[in-house]
């Protein structure tokens, strides 16, 4: 797009100028903004060469379009995201701990950039989403992932089981996680090269999903038999819960 998306947020401007500043076109800094973090933003885009104005605060309540914005937006040229071709090179990289997370169909922007913190804060390899029926990494995206979606390879692919069936060729064990089937998340060695699957949030993963996977895994949920206990967890909870589970094993054995 040549007019560019705006990002908004404090972190998120800041993580665009820090890991993407190629695609970061101008900034706005509110005129009078007290928090010392907008000077070191405006100081960091001139450093880097990209212009940064002073503007007042109904300019940027207007731009920003109803996203809190702290005193500090960016047009940024487009979402960086990685071409599937590259993912070989990254699960190679990883020399045998791999760690991907894949999202199918996972349509709300917010749900999105909060699996996108986790898997930053994990460490992953690469987050694989579909092209289609996928939210786009847009404003809303960059803003809920606080600045993760700058730091994690973001691989969209046009055949989602095509690149899971590569993926399982490359040696990567594959888990889905599906509620209440297959046997307990806690009883997987996800100690080695590991991809693991989430559906999105309406009907979970797709059939041919499914069928790529090595097994189907779930979260054991004592509240769910409960009376009132709830059946599922969001998506964006449980890819935290599923990627903190290989963190610990990995730790236990480095």
């Amino acid at each position: 797009m040549s007019a560019g998306q705006w990002i908004a947020g404090i972190n998120a401007v800041a993580a665009a100028l820090e890991h993407d500043s190629e695609h970061v076109l101008e900034v706005l800094i509110e005129a009078g903004g007290r928090n010392p973090r907008l000077t070191e933003i405006e100081q960091r885009a001139l450093q880097l060469g990209i212009s940064a104005r002073r503007v007042a605060q109904q300019a940027l309540d207007g731009v920003a379009g109803g996203l809190r914005h702290q005193g500090a937006i960016a047009r940024y040229a487009g979402a960086r995201s990685h071409d599937e071709n590259e993912l070989p090179a990254l699960i190679e990289a990883a020399a045998g701990r791999a760690l991907l997370l894949i999202l199918d169909e996972v349509q709300d922007p917010h749900n999105l950039g909060a699996c996108l913190r986790s898997a930053a804060a994990a460490g992953v390899t690469a987050v694989v989403i579909p092209k289609d029926k996928s939210a786009p990494v847009n404003a809303t995206v960059r803003k809920t992932s606080s600045g993760a979606a700058d730091r994690v390879p973001i691989v969209r692919v046009t055949n989602l089981a095509r690149t899971m069936k590569a993926i399982r060729d490359a040696g990567v064990w594959v888990y889905g996680l599906a509620g209440g089937e297959g046997g307990s998340l806690y009883a997987l060695d996800l100690t080695g090269s590991v991809a693991l699957v989430l559906g999105g949030e309406a009907d979970g993963m797709r059939r041919l999903t499914r069928e790529n996977c090595d097994a189907l895994a779930h979260v054991p949920m004592p509240g769910a038999d409960a009376a009132g206990g709830v059946e599922s967890l969001n998506v964006s909870v449980a890819a935290g819960v599923v990627l903190f589970e290989a963190v610990r094993q990995r730790a236990l054995r480095p």
